[in-house]
């Protein structure tokens, strides 16, 4: 008896001991915007661990795979449809998609901006900027960006989820940048200058109409004091200021009168 109780005694404490080390080697924590891949002997399993605390075979290693958005910058060096030199500055908004964790991390260990996604969206933005002339795309960011940014998405397919492009330069070369201002300058110009062309042609317009009405007026008024010339003998009677003779002859159509000399 005393031998065995020196058995257990001595048994037990080892046998906590190394379950204490099964439990802390079999258990693993997945941070938090990660997913955790196992991979035991070199071998990955097809399941990924989510956020938190998990057990798993403590000969398995846990890789964290982040699924968080990630904004990544690269450089286009391309050309424009007129052949011009454009060099294009896109900042990437990406992040893997949970389905693809662990092909991601098979296939591109963990991080496939540099392998997958950069080349792609390099190659999107030089077919989209050969479409347009240099001065067009000096004038449409909004358009190389949409034409790049669906371009991307087929290239990358569902593997990745490219969810913005943002086109923070466009950089022309210096004599191409000053003739593009050039021409932006004469056709500021010239929009100024019809502008003028118009507002004369306007006011032209608007003199000649209200040259127009004035004869009108006048012709209107002259046929009806033809009609009525007495209308014509009281205007002159209400217009005398009393004091000088007034004579009036005698019209085509109405006998003279003599306005008297003395104001009564």
């Amino acid at each position: 008896m005393p031998n065995k109780s020196i058995f257990i005694s001595a048994v037990v404490p080892i046998a906590l001991f190394v379950g204490a080390i099964l439990v802390y080697a079999s258990a693993s924590v997945v941070q938090p915007g990660n997913r955790g891949v196992q991979v035991t002997f070199g071998e990955v399993n097809a399941n990924t661990l989510e956020e938190g605390l998990h057990f798993i075979n403590p000969v398995s290693v846990v890789k964290q795979v982040s699924i968080r958005q990630k904004t990544d910058v690269i450089r286009a060096s391309s050309f424009s449809s007129d052949l011009q030199n454009i060099n294009v500055t896109v900042k990437i908004l990406h992040k893997i998609p949970e389905s693809s964790v662990v092909r991601i991390f098979t296939n591109y260990a963990g991080d496939p901006f540099e392998s997958l996604i950069a080349p792609r969206v390099q190659e999107a933005v030089k077919e989209s900027t050969a479409m347009l002339s240099a001065e067009q795309i000096a004038k449409s960011r909004e358009e190389v960006k949409q034409r790049s940014l669906e371009l991307s998405r087929k290239k990358i397919g569902e593997l990745l989820m490219v969810e913005d492009l943002v086109i923070e330069d466009i950089v022309l070369t210096p004599e191409l940048q000053k003739a593009i201002e050039a021409k932006m300058v004469q056709e500021q110009e010239a929009g100024r200058a019809h502008f003028f062309q118009r507002q004369a042609e306007t006011e032209a317009q608007t003199a000649v109409i209200r040259a127009k009405g004035d004869a009108d007026a006048l012709k209107i008024r002259g046929d009806a004091l033809k009609q009525n010339p007495q209308v014509l003998q009281m205007n002159l009677i209400e217009k005398w200021n009393g004091v000088s003779p007034l004579v009036i002859g005698a019209g085509s159509q109405g006998a003279s009168f003599i306005l008297p000399l003395d104001k009564n």
